[in-house]
């Protein structure tokens, strides 16, 4: 006779941790910002002994929050620290769910659906089988970061284990609603069991939370990662023609990886236009998620009715391919969307406007595509309605581009109006996002002017050392 018994498979995905050594940032940061970051590193490695610092979240691909982690992680284990990655499994209902969280706590309805006992019972079943990959995994001595709301339900069972809480919000709102309050009020019993909360700007802090246990960690970027190492103009043509983008010739369509290997561009963008963006060619910028929030429809409509009757230059609008981003269950339709906009525009301009879905297979690969794409602009764009830090910004202002955005969320923290970009007050006025860009493409040299002040302001506060001495800084408060 056969016994069988049902063995769960794990919940968690485990994700490779690689190692950055913080000696290359001596060729990007002064001298002083630099003994601030090896000061940092000592007394980290110090109070960290025997330690192991957990990240926990969604995805391991796919949006701004797994794309610092991937550096920061690695810049972690560098620093000495034990640093480590888990990524939840959830499935469609559940990343409904947390979707709707997400644009509450943006200040938007989202979906409209209800956040009702239902749907605090659904979202805590499926957080269920997570729980128990936790309590196999962690130690009393484990310090966890939670990121976003879904993994908030986390929060209790890691302190159920004698680990150190610290929940870790990327999304917020400037002036919050009733929708944003109605997000708070269905986390909260989660969030404040937490050690500590950590938001990215101080007015994204909800209220009623306990001073003590809150912090404000700035987002960064890693400038050596493949979307902001330094490529030669060869490079950048090479590969925009090897992903389909436009044919511009140039040299092998190459970058560096992460392990410091050399990658090559393969795969093709999969492109919605009525014919190719020419060799020299302006263009026009925006890098976003399809989600509503990022205003594709506002995006193609203000190009299409203020800067391409006045100019020469084209719009790129790029986004992941809506079936690599699991975590993000709106995309396909907002993608939808994009492209029955596109149709309905005049053949004349609706030539001039490029939708491309970019390949997700090799995440480096991905983000050199975005590298190619934002050295190449002649004017990024992030005509955002809502935002949390909005680190495509910084991403573009690095490479000494001029970028056009929206003054909400994080993004007004990045650009000085009129010196290191042009901050539009109002990103439903498509006239005033129009004018802006016009006033770019016809001043080439105040672009380049902003745009080199851009860089400097991006080395000064948000570069990924900064995050490092801040995370080490709360972590150091906490033990």
């Amino acid at each position: 006779m056969t016994v069988t018994t049902d063995v769960r498979a794990p919940a968690l995905e485990l994700v490779p941790v690689g190692s950055l050594a913080l000696d290359r940032f001596d060729r990007v940061l002064p001298a002083a910002a630099m003994e601030a970051v090896r000061r940092a590193q000592r007394l980290g490695r110090a109070e960290l002994a025997g330690r192991r610092i957990w990240h926990l979240n969604s995805t391991a691909r796919g949006g701004g929050v797994a794309e610092m982690l991937v550096p920061l992680l690695a810049y972690a284990r560098g620093a000495g620290v034990d640093a480590r990655w888990a990524v939840i499994a959830g499935d469609g209902p559940f990343f409904a769910l947390t979707k709707r969280l997400h644009n509450r706590l943006h200040g938007v309805p989202g979906d409209g659906g209800p956040l009702g006992d239902l749907e605090r019972a659904s979202y805590e079943a499926a957080l269920a089988p997570n729980a128990a990959d936790l309590r196999d995994l962690l130690r009393p001595a484990d310090i966890v970061i939670l990121h976003d709301p879904q993994t908030a339900g986390l929060i209790g069972h890691v302190k159920a284990c004698g680990a150190t809480a610290v929940w870790r919000c990327h999304v917020g709102l400037d002036t919050p609603n009733d929708l944003a309050r109605e997000a708070w009020s269905f986390l909260e019993p989660y969030v404040l069991q937490a050690d500590a909360y950590v938001f990215s700007r101080e007015s994204f802090v909800w209220e009623g939370l306990d001073p003590a246990r809150r912090a404000i960690v700035a987002p960064s970027i890693d400038v050596f990662s493949p979307k902001n190492q330094e490529l030669e103009p060869d490079a950048v043509d090479g590969i925009l023609e090897a992903a389909g983008l436009r044919p511009a010739g140039g040299g092998p369509p190459v970058f560096q990886r992460i392990d410091g290997s050399i990658g090559g561009v393969t795969r093709r963008a999969e492109l919605i236009e009525e014919r190719p963006l020419g060799r020299g060619e302006r263009y026009v910028l925006q890098v976003s998620r399809w989600d509503a929030l990022k205003d594709p429809l506002g995006v193609i409509d203000g190009f299409a009715e203020h800067v391409a009757p006045h100019t020469d230059a084209h719009l790129v609008y790029a986004g992941p391919d809506v079936k690599a981003v699991a975590d993000d269950p709106e995309g396909a339709a907002v993608f939808d969307a994009a492209v029955e906009r596109w149709r309905a525009l005049p053949a004349e301009r609706r030539e001039r406007v490029h939708l491309a879905l970019l390949p997700m297979v090799d995440s480096q690969e991905n983000a050199a595509i975005v590298n190619a794409l934002q050295r190449g602009a002649d004017v990024v764009v992030q005509k955002s309605l809502a935002e949390g830090f909005g680190l495509t910004v910084a991403e573009a202002m690095w490479k000494r581009r001029v970028v056009v955005a929206s003054r909400i969320g994080g993004i007004q923290d990045q650009i000085e109006h009129y010196r290191s970009g042009i901050l539009l007050d109002d990103p439903y006025d498509l006239r005033e996002y129009g004018l802006a860009v016009r006033r770019l493409l016809q001043a080439p040299e105040r672009a380049v002017e902003m745009g080199d002040r851009a860089h400097e302001r991006v080395r000064d506060r948000y570069l990924g050392t900064h995050s490092i001495v801040d995370y080490l800084a709360l972590i150091e408060r906490l033990l």
